[in-house]
Formats: structure tokens, C-alpha cells, sequence
């Protein structure tokens, strides 16, 4: 029998005090107001110590904390989870899988896990095969988490040397990154409503990586460079490129999940599109000439917490429905999309569901 699987609650974890753009300021030196204004962020949280380079903990460290929130305020005990399904692009080594670093702090022995390797579509491609082995009976309840740990390839770029040596690039990519993970408990049922439809594609086969984190892989040019370095991984960012062929993979992202969701804009109550793409985003797109009546129509509902954050990988859009959850903005009955896109190969993931989770009893965030 084909069951039906539904998101129970949400967690979130993030590293440190929050780092404000005066404080990273008196740090790393100004960003111009114009390249402020495109980054949309307020704040961040690294667990790397911005000044002595001191880290306070690890990636799978911040996963297992969102994990725990997320399993507490569903009332379930860890043993009960069967499936861990992790994304990240920042692991804590290449091996063994960070997941299974986690389901060690989360003391369960046994359990079926899973980790993709993908920034900010990966949770979401996460959610979409959680909730498959859920429908198909498989296994009863799963955890989903994304998380990143993007400070540590931000620090060597600027510890111990003097903020008048760094590039205008260079100070954006310090600016727009953060660290930090949510996660998503899901169960099982036969009567509660669930997941509509979704999507995922590359769409960059035949383009350059927008972004790219060379070090720490097994290619021999790049391991041959890296080791002329005193960083052996860094985090490149291709700002231009992005800001030129997101929009059109935006788009397509749009089209694909609505259709085979088989559903409309008009039927969406909120759609998360982290990591500023409400703002910036939306008006590439209408630069682009790709403004759409579903776009129109999504206008008022796009639901985004990148202020707050920062960009954050695949840590992004769990991030978002946490703090949607917890704030009240999301409620019971909402039928939601989940739209994420990652300029490091030009891919979208897409998911329609509708929420069924009762409020959250904490009725805050971090």
C-alpha cells in the first residue's frame, strides 16, 4: 500500500553570535554600498572565530543539534528514526560519509543513511528521496538535514593579512557566506495529506561551474596547485556568470515543478526561495525578459530569511521552513514549493506539499 509521507517539524542550529556586516567591517574593511545592497545580508553565523581563526565546532556537530531540535519538538525518540538522508558541500572529511558522523552523536546504531553532495538544491533533492522510501513503506521515519560549514573556506582568505590587500570579490564572498543547518523529521501515514509533485535537473552540461570548491578532491592538476598553497580548499564564486544564467535556470526550475506537480501559481500559499533570490532574483528575472504571470502571481508569497543568515548552502531552504514554522508564517493546510537553485553545475530542485504540521510549541527562532 502506497503510503503518504509528511513533514512533522523542523530544527535549525546555528554557530556563534551572530557576525554583523559593521563587525565584519571592522574586520575585513568596507564593502561599497552597491555591492552591500546586491549581497541582502544582515547577518551570519561562522564557527570559525573570525579573529583567531579558532574553530568552536564541527560541521556534523551543527547537523546533529538541528537534529535533536527537530526530533524533540516532534516528540520522537531518535531510535525511532530508520533514515538519515544528509546534504552538504562542506563535510568534515571525504570520508566516512558525514552522515554517519551524525547518526553516531544522535546514538543510533543502525540506521539507513544517505549524503548528497550538492549545496543549496541538495536538501531539497534530500527531502524528494526521504519522502519516496516513506511513500513506498520502506522505512517509517526519517530525518533530512542540510547543513554547511562555508567558514572554513572563507578564513585562510583573510586571517593574518592586512584588510587593504583584499579584493573587492574577494571581501563579497566573505560578506555573502554562513554556516549553519536545519533539518526536517518525517514520518509515514495512510491519512494525512503529503507530497504533491516535484523536480530536479542540471542544466549546465555544457557550461563552466559557477562555483566550484577545488581543494581536498582526487583530480591531480588541481591537487598539484592546491598543494602549492598554503589553503588546500577555498570556495570560488563566478558572481558575474551567475547573476547572468540563474534567472533562465530559475525559470525553467518554475516550469518544471509546477508541471509535474501538476498544479498552479495561484494554488501556492508560500514558495521558498532562499538565499535572497525573493529580491535579487526576481528582479534579474524581469531584466531578463522572463517575467511571467506565474511570477506575477507568486509575487506576494515568495518567503525568504537571507537577512538573517546569510547564504548558507544547502542549509538554505530547511533554514527558511524552520524559521516560517516557528515564526507562525507558515500554518496548517498551506500548500508550499520549495524552489532551489545551485550555481556550482546550474542545477534546480523542486517540491509541492502540503504542510500539515500542527504550530510550533517553541514559537521562536534561535
Amino acid at each position: 500500500m502506497i503510503k503518504s509521507a509528511r513533514i512533522v517539524s523542523t530544527g535549525s542550529y546555528l554557530p556563534g553570535e551572530p557576525l554583523t556586516n559593521e563587525t565584519l567591517e571592522s574586520i575585513l574593511g568596507p564593502l561599497s554600498p552597491e555591492l552591500l545592497e546586491q549581497v541582502q545580508v544582515e547577518r551570519r553565523h561562522w564557527l570559525v572565530n573570525p579573529i583567531t581563526g579558532e574553530y568552536h565546532e564541527t560541521n556534523s556537530d551543527m547537523a546533529a543539534k538541528a537534529a535533536k531540535q527537530a526530533l524533540e519538538l516532534a516528540n520522537i525518540d531518535p531510535n525511532d528514526v530508520d533514515l538519515l538522508v544528509l546534504s552538504t558541500a562542506s563535510p568534515d572529511y571525504p570520508l566516512p560519509p558525514m552522515v554517519t558522523l551524525v547518526q553516531e552523536k544522535l546514538g543510533l546504531r543502525r540506521c539507513a543513511t544517505l549524503e548528497v553532495r550538492s549545496g543549496c538544491c541538495g536538501t531539497v533533492e534530500a527531502l524528494d528521496v526521504a519522502r519516496l522510501y516513506l511513500e513506498r513503506g520502506i522505512y517509517q521515519t526519517a530525518i533530512v538535514i542540510g547543513s554547511e560549514a562555508i567558514s572554513p573556506l572563507l578564513a585562510p582568505q583573510f586571517l593574518g593579512k592586512d584588510p587593504s590587500s583584499l579584493r573587492a570579490r574577494d571581501r563579497l564572498n566573505i560578506y555573502s557566506f554562513g554556516d549553519g543547518a536545519a533539518a526536517m523529521v518525517l514520518t509515514a501515514t495512510e491519512d494525512e495529506p503529503g507530497f504533491v509533485g516535484s523536480a530536479m535537473a542540471c542544466v549546465g552540461g555544457n557550461k563552466k561551474p559557477g562555483m566550484i570548491i577545488p581543494g581536498g578532491g582526487t583530480n591531480a592538476l588541481l591537487t598539484t596547485l592546491d598543494q602549492k598553497k598554503a589553503c588546500l580548499m577555498e570556495l570560488k564564486v563566478d558572481f558575474t556568470n551567475s547573476g547572468k544564467f540563474t534567472p533562465h535556470v530559475l525559470n525553467e526550475a518554475l516550469v518544471d515543478v509546477l508541471k509535474r506537480s501538476s498544479t498552479t501559481a495561484e494554488s501556492i500559499d508560500l514558495c521558498f526561495l532562499p538565499e535572497g533570490n525573493a529580491g535579487y532574483l526576481r528582479s534579474e528575472i524581469e531584466h531578463s525578459h522572463l517575467q511571467t504571470s506565474e511570477w506575477v502571481v507568486l509575487g506576494d508569497k515568495i518567503f525568504e530569511n537571507l537577512s538573517l543568515v546569510s547564504n548558507t548552502g544547502s542549509a538554505a531552504v530547511p533554514l527558511a521552513l524552520d524559521y516560517a514554522w516557528k515564526t507562525g508564517k507558515l500554518k496548517s493546510g498551506d500548500r508550499i514549493m520549495l524552489l532551489a537553485i545551485e550555481t556550482s553545475k546550474w542545477l534546480y530542485a523542486g517540491i509541492v506539499l502540503d504542510w500539515s504540521a500542527e504550530p510550533c510549541a517553541a514559537n521562536n527562532w534561535n
